[in-house]
């Protein structure tokens, strides 16, 4: 039977994390091209956080409930959603909704959960993982025997950049601000780890690469570590910028990129899909297929209960944690 009410986090105003509530909501009708999923577990981005200050690119009307991301079970179907049946075990990726019991999306948000991977895994691998291989693949050019520099590598997007980077051939050199968010980074592939908050990583790339620089930097920190970057590029070498989780944008050395000859990319992952769905359903089938071939995972740091959304939020906020937050509902830490 289509569930026509959810539990929900609810963000009411733009006070940041304390504005988020748990609450009942009513579910939309489901549209004919709409599935509606049992959401088993559910993961936060910075970005959730970012929206519940106002202070994103995307502004969702209030109130509006967080989660870019989430994965769970199929439970009904619209009358002309044929890609899916009830039953089915899939991830599911917007703009928000994700942290609900039940969620009505449009068939176009989902995709098959990779068999390898559990609902936990699958919640907080979509938007990690496709931004990195879009990133590394799609906008960065990364070729197998290239050198690739990850930035805030214990983080949900630098854990996916090393784990892609390795599975396409690259040597990785990882840099984060703490010994136990490197781990991470070498966990998932890293072959050079950096503490930035001890060394001049700059500095130490172009040691460490006998004066050459690294041929792609995937930078989802912004700043400084942006500004320094430029500094150990390689010819002709790609600058990505992904993010800005410092919350500052740089002062990037233009002078500097033109002596490398580099190029300075700009990536927003989601929008690759949305403005060429044709490519963005390749990028994606791509990446299935180098998850499965490859076993590529994300590193969960924590699993919340549904009632502490705030809690995780702030505990991002505060830097207090590493790894990807998930939330879990309906079971799905079992499943």
């Amino acid at each position: 039977m289509t569930k026509t009410t959810t539990l929900s986090a609810v963000c009411s105003d733009l006070g940041g994390p304390s504005s988020v509530e748990m609450r009942h909501i009513d579910l939309p009708p489901l549209e004919a091209i709409d599935i509606q999923i049992e959401v088993k577990a559910a993961a936060l981005n910075f970005p959730d956080l970012l929206m519940t200050y106002g202070k994103y690119q995307f502004r969702p009307q209030l109130p509006f409930v967080i989660g870019m991301e989430g994965a769970g079970e199929i439970v009904a179907v619209g009358s002309n959603a044929k890609r899916f049946q009830i039953g089915d075990r899939v991830m599911f990726k917007g703009k928000t909704g994700a942290c609900s019991d039940y969620i009505n999306v449009d068939q176009k948000q989902v995709e098959p959960l990779p068999s390898t991977l559990s609902f936990v895994e699958g919640a907080a691998f979509g938007v990690t993982f496709h931004t990195a291989y879009v990133s590394l693949v799609k906008r960065g050019q990364l070729k197998a025997g290239e050198t690739l520099l990850v930035h805030g590598a214990g983080g949900g997007v630098g854990q996916a950049a090393v784990a892609v980077g390795k599975a396409l051939g690259a040597k990785v050199f990882a840099t984060a601000s703490s010994s136990e968010k490197l781990s991470v980074a070498k966990e998932s592939g890293a072959d050079y780890l950096i503490n930035y908050a001890d060394v001049n990583f700059s500095k130490e790339i172009m040691r460490k690469t006998n004066g050459n620089g690294v041929d792609v930097i995937l930078d989802p920190v912004g700043g400084k570590v942006l500004d320094s970057s430029v500094f150990c590029l390689a010819w002709n070498g790609r600058l990505l910028t992904v993010g800005f989780a410092s919350g500052d944008f740089g002062n990037i050395s233009l002078l500097e990129l033109q002596k490398k000859g580099g190029s300075l990319v700009g990536v927003r992952a989601g929008e690759y899909g949305r403005r060429n769905p044709e490519a963005g359903r390749i990028a994606y089938d791509e990446l299935t297929a180098l998850t499965i071939q490859k076993n590529l995972r994300p590193w969960i740091g924590r699993v919340w209960e549904q009632v502490d959304v705030a809690q995780a939020l702030r505990a991002m906020e505060d830097r207090g944690v590493f790894g990807k937050q998930v939330i879990s509902l309906n079971g799905g830490q079992s499943g």
